[in-house]
């Protein structure tokens, strides 16, 4: 089922530092990484398709007054041992506010909830 979002275009301070924070975990879930002059990108491509040819992508560009709102950005892992790796990997790259799901959401939803380095709210889920 396609999603309705065709990207994600998020805004850092500081786009080195946030590109290998992101890279950290995105690569975890398959993604692969473009960068260009004033951004990265993450895709992840349908097999045998090239990388341009993935529907859809995660971005960041820097802008260096940048303050995080209240969005929360989710990103879909295939598992619940994928999420708790991921989990793993954000303590150790030092993200703020690292916290597992609670049960509140029900059985079939498991995820970690998150600040990127700039405070950006993201999670790493699985919803089936």
């Amino acid at each position: 089922m396609p999603l309705i979002l065709d990207h994600v275009d998020l805004r850092v301070r500081d786009r080195s530092a946030a590109t290998t924070f992101y890279d950290s975990f995105l690569i975890v879930l398959g993604a692969v990484k473009r960068e260009g002059e004033e951004f990265t990108t993450w895709r992840i491509p349908p097999a045998g398709a090239a990388l341009d040819d993935a529907p859809d992508n995660f971005g960041i560009v820097e802008d260096r007054l940048h303050v995080p709102g209240a969005v929360r950005i989710a990103f879909k892992a295939p598992s619940r041992d994928t999420v708790d790796t991921i989990a793993e990997i954000l303590i150790s790259q030092g993200a703020s506010n690292v916290e597992m799901d609670d049960g509140i959401y029900g059985d079939s939803y498991y995820g970690v909830f998150f600040e990127d380095p700039d405070g950006n709210r993201l999670e790493v889920c699985v919803n089936n």
